[in-house]
């Protein structure tokens, strides 16, 4: 998540922990750059081993071993060094690989290798939580088995993001003509896509919280190997892709954008810097598709009933205007709606109000007075609020996990976990 300022810890930062942990982190660039050396030599080997396997079978000679079974297990092995679970790295690729769905041994090729050994373990166990939701009656475990198979279900689309990412255009195209795997940009998609991947594996075990009957022990045993395998992914393309990357060595590399003026982000659309700037410098506000009020001045009278005339998956920007007033309502604007743009009259005056919480039954996730998980979406001139008392634990305000959003001029007011930055890029500002 961005801000537009950095945070500072409390206290005072320890010397000694402060020297170990530098020292921590040139070791792991050290290593990690020695890794990406040691690949790019095995790669390299790979391609004279080749050439000198074919010239021997074109002189009739037999070699005594395949040089491109050794060289596989190697790049597997350099590729692991750089994941914290590197035995099952190497276990689970070299297995793969023996089943014949390796196709190359360069970075690009085992990472996506990677990809597709973890979706097979996430897809296992993405059926778990309906199977254990059957015949149960505790309503507070059955709360936290649908955020679990939300979570779930939602690593899943990240984990294929990454493989569709990874997928190289028709050599017939005029424009996939020549354009190599990997920029820079793809990079820090699939570093993004797999570090959310990650945070909902983690999110699905949090969910139960509090909840009797072994259930967390459970899924956790379920999860295992995909939550390893989903981390050695993120660390692959982390590590020696990103590393590579840099080098120029084997993919291309294409600088990010410059970041816009205002301090907006490189990420951000067309539509938010369209936005953002004309909201600053002149105060214009885009037309709206549709108009929220409360005293009829407008087409709806509730926010949930102008989310649902949002498009699903649309390209183009929708956009909400919400006018003074306090809406008690819950809305989710769900991960099928895309690049919404809802503003307010001041985060003062346009205000969504909720009050649901973990005390009185609904899971933590499912608190939020407002939740966001389309991406591209854009909030400006509102306010978030969750009005659930410090004794009623948790009780978020607004919950986002839109990748690309962007929260401009906005106030989040409750007591505990009111602002629940789940994952992905988001900034916040003013």
């Amino acid at each position: 998540m961005d801000s537009i300022n950095s945070f500072k810890g409390y206290g005072k930062v320890n010397p000694a922990e402060d020297r170990a942990f530098r020292r921590k982190t040139r070791l792991r660039l050290l290593l990690i750059a020695v890794s990406a050396a040691v690949l790019l030599l095995i790669v390299v080997g790979v391609g004279v081993g080749v050439v000198l396997s074919r010239r021997g079978d074109h002189d009739g000679s037999s070699p005594s071993t395949n040089p491109a079974s050794t060289s596989m297990s190697d790049s597997i092995r350099a590729v692991c060094t750089v994941t914290r679970y590197p035995a099952s790295c190497y276990s689970s690729l070299s297995s793969a690989a023996s089943a014949g769905n390796a196709t190359s041994v360069d970075p690009a090729g085992l990472f996506r290798l990677s990809l597709r050994v973890a979706m097979d373990e996430l897809s296992k166990v993405s059926s778990l939580p309906d199977a254990l939701s059957e015949r149960l009656n505790d309503e507070s475990a059955k709360g936290a088995l649908r955020v679990c198979k939300e979570m779930l279900d939602d690593a899943v689309d990240q984990l294929n993001a990454s493989l569709g990412a990874l997928l190289r255009p028709p050599s017939s195209s005029a424009a996939g003509a020549g354009e190599r795997l990997l920029t820079a940009s793809k990079v820090d998609d699939l570093k993004t896509w797999l570090s959310a991947a990650v945070t909902d594996q983690e999110t699905c075990l949090d969910a139960f919280e509090g909840v009797a009957g072994g259930f967390r022990e459970t899924v956790a045993a379920a999860m295992r190997n995909s939550t390893r395998f989903t981390s050695n992914s993120l660390a692959i393309v982390a590590g020696l892709l990103a590393t590579l990357e840099q080098l120029d060595v084997p993919v291309h590399r294409k600088l990010l954008s410059a970041p816009g003026s205002g301090g907006i982000p490189a990420w951000a659309t067309a539509t938010h810097r369209r936005v953002l700037l004309q909201a600053g410098s002149a105060g214009v506000r885009p037309a709206p598709n549709v108009t929220v009020a409360q005293d009829g001045s407008g087409e709806v009278a509730t926010i949930g009933a102008a989310v649902a005339m949002v498009p699903k998956k649309s390209t183009a920007a929708f956009v909400i205007y919400v006018k003074e007033g306090t809406y008690k309502e819950n809305v989710i604007l769900d991960k099928h709606r895309w690049n919404v743009v809802i503003y307010g009259d001041g985060m003062q005056k346009s205000v969504i109000s909720g009050s649901l919480n973990f005390v009185e039954g609904t899971r933590t996730f499912y608190t939020a007075t407002f939740g966001v998980d389309g991406r591209g979406f854009l909030a400006m001139d509102m306010g978030f609020e969750n009005t659930a008392g410090a004794e009623k634990h948790q009780a978020v305000a607004l919950r986002s996990k839109s990748d690309r959003s962007v929260f401009y001029r906005c106030a989040f007011d409750g007591h505990q976990d009111t602002l629940y930055a789940h994952s992905l890029r988001q900034f916040y500002r003013d």
